[in-house]
């Protein structure tokens, strides 16, 4: 344990160590021993996800009375930056149901509430579906629709990008209930993927995050019935932005423990490896290297965990996520890259885990809104805060 997180602990509750270590352990003793395979393979990791639900993980921030541990949203990036230290795609995995399960608790009826037990245990794979194949950062201009008919809506659309799209039980999408009225005409509807007309693509090919099962799907005039939409009708883009709050911290704390990941191999490499006579630790353009990391990481847990505890007390956190979501994916794609920096050769060897994180981090700058739109997102906050 590092003294960063000797002195971090000051600020945890017991509850919250105590997660920490069993997600530590997880990770230690199942997901980094099986990250290269994962990487390989490109196969959706089962065994793990269901690893994770075991031990109660996907219930971190969840109340009791709905079903989920009742700790907070501390307690999830914690976790997160725990299993993401052994893999970033199984963090990427963990980070899936725990959202489902929040955002069914929080807008769903009694329909979406029965669902939430299945997502805990791992026995219900969830995935979500906003992006378009022409429309990503441009929420409010998808094309998506979802038409009212009796009892049913009718969809009919593309979402791209879904994650567990090939494997998901249930997928929350995101569709215009009202084509010409903008980000005012878009409703969330609840689908389940056994249904007539929902058409999976093939797994995406992409350059790292693999075992994530994502792909395109295709809903081909899907008949739901109303009872499976999830709040207000038209409603669902004030729902989106505010649940791209949380993600955006679990985002964060998953290119955080990558970065971690990294600085600890640069670490180990740098005191065994000897260069000149003598380890290329002992060269001060490898220790200044090494203590930007450290001084980085520092500052981006402060700032996840800062906006987290905001979260928990129930205020805004549009300006405090941005700036983590910024800060971390920025900062860890330099550091992963200095650290691979540092290994030479060998970091380009898929021998080495710093191959592997180079290219599973870079999805963290696009993820959940680009690091381009998040400066956006600060800029007004700012000017509303002091124009």
């Amino acid at each position: 344990m590092s003294q960063m997180e000797i002195t971090l602990d000051h600020f945890f509750t017991e509850e919250q160590r105590m997660v920490r270590e069993t997600a530590r352990r997880l990770s230690d003793d199942v997901v980094a021993p099986a990250a290269a395979a994962i990487d390989r393979d490109d196969v959706f990791p089962r065994a793990i996800y269901e690893a994770l639900a075991e031990q109660g993980l996907f219930g971190v921030a969840l109340a009791e009375e709905a079903g989920g541990v009742g700790l907070d949203a501390v307690a999830a990036c914690i976790v997160m930056e725990e299993i993401a230290r052994g893999s970033g795609s199984v963090g990427n995995a963990f980070a899936i149901p725990v959202e489902a399960a929040l955002f069914l608790h929080h807008h769903g009826s009694a329909v979406h509430h029965a669902l939430i037990p299945g997502i805990l245990d791992g026995s219900v794979i969830p995935a979500t579906a906003v992006t378009e194949p022409d429309y990503g950062s441009d929420v409010a201009a998808m094309k998506t629709t979802a038409r009212r008919d009796g009892d049913d809506y009718v969809i009919k659309g593309t979402k791209a990008w879904v994650t567990f799209g090939q494997v998901a039980d249930v997928i929350l999408v995101f569709a215009k209930t009202d084509p010409e009225a903008g980000h005012r005409g878009i409703s969330c509807i609840m689908v389940e993927t056994n249904r007539p007309g929902v058409i999976r693509g093939k797994s995406e090919d992409l350059m790292g995050m693999h075992g994530l099962a994502e792909c395109m799907v295709i809903f081909d005039e899907v008949r739901v019935p109303v009872t499976n939409r999830l709040g207000p009708e038209h409603g669902a883009f004030k729902m989106a932005m505010e649940n791209f709050n949380f993600s955006r911290l679990m985002m964060s704390s998953m290119a955080l423990g990558m970065a971690q990941a990294a600085m600890e191999d640069a670490l180990a490499y740098a005191q065994d490896r000897k260069q000149f006579g003598k380890a290329i630790f002992e060269h001060q353009a490898v220790q200044f290297m090494i203590a930007d990391m450290s001084k980085d990481i520092a500052a981006a847990r402060l700032l996840i965990h800062h906006a987290a505890k905001l979260y928990d007390i129930g205020q805004p956190i549009a300006m405090e996520a941005a700036h983590a979501k910024l800060f971390t994916t920025d900062m860890a794609q330099v550091h992963i890259s200095n650290a691979l920096q540092i290994h030479g050769g060998n970091g380009y060897s898929r021998e080495y885990r710093l191959e592997r994180l180079f290219r599973d981090v870079r999805l963290s700058q696009i993820y959940e809104g680009t690091n381009q739109i998040q400066r956006m997102i600060i800029a007004r906050q700012v000017q509303k805060a002091y124009g």
